[in-house]
């Protein structure tokens, strides 16, 4: 395992309960003494994000359940650095937030590839220690993010194929029951 920091994706551990966490990989985008953030990526939002934002012109791209802090913010990931000035470069080539005015212009172009860019509702937070004493309990497994999975055009599959990502034995955690008492 390696240690949280930004670019790194942690891997629900596959018994965690936590209705908001259950069999979810968060993509690590800040992780400082004073606290960490994160989006949940393999979760999609019921809405579209014309359906959240008026402006839209009515095209039709998924928006992700980034985690149950401030479910009234918008953010997003991108891999868009020329045509999106301002995003903080969180890995190679993935950029976190950024001018949203040239979003808004991307989009309504319709100059958007749905797998170079993804918006959250909301983001997962772990205010200063939380996230460490998560990692103490083996609460997350962690891994390096490639923007593979972070883009993956599956979400659903995002939590197998990190844990595939990881090989060895976490391999075979992908088959683990959500509750062992029920096997």
């Amino acid at each position: 395992m390696i240690d949280p920091a930004a670019g790194v994706l942690l891997i629900a551990d596959p018994f965690l309960k936590d209705p908001n966490f259950m069999r979810t990989v968060v993509f690590l985008t800040e992780h400082r003494d004073d606290g960490t953030i994160g989006f949940v990526v393999n979760r999609q939002y019921e809405n579209t994000l014309d359906e959240l934002l008026p402006e839209i012109g009515g095209h039709k791209l998924p928006v992700y359940y980034g985690g149950p802090v401030q479910m009234n913010t918008i953010h997003f990931l991108h891999r868009y650095p020329e045509e999106i000035p301002g995003g903080i470069e969180i890995m190679d080539g993935v950029y976190w937030g950024g001018d949203f005015e040239s979003v808004i212009e991307l989009i309504n172009s319709g100059d958007v590839d749905p797998n170079r860019i993804r918006f959250y509702i909301g983001y997962s937070g772990w205010s200063a220690g939380q996230l460490n004493t998560e990692m103490e309990e083996k609460t997350w497994l962690t891994v390096e993010a490639t923007a593979d999975l972070l883009f993956h055009e599956n979400a659903e599959e995002i939590w197998k194929d990190s844990l595939k990502h990881l090989g060895g034995e976490y391999e075979m955690m992908i088959n683990f029951p959500i509750d062992p008492q029920l096997n």
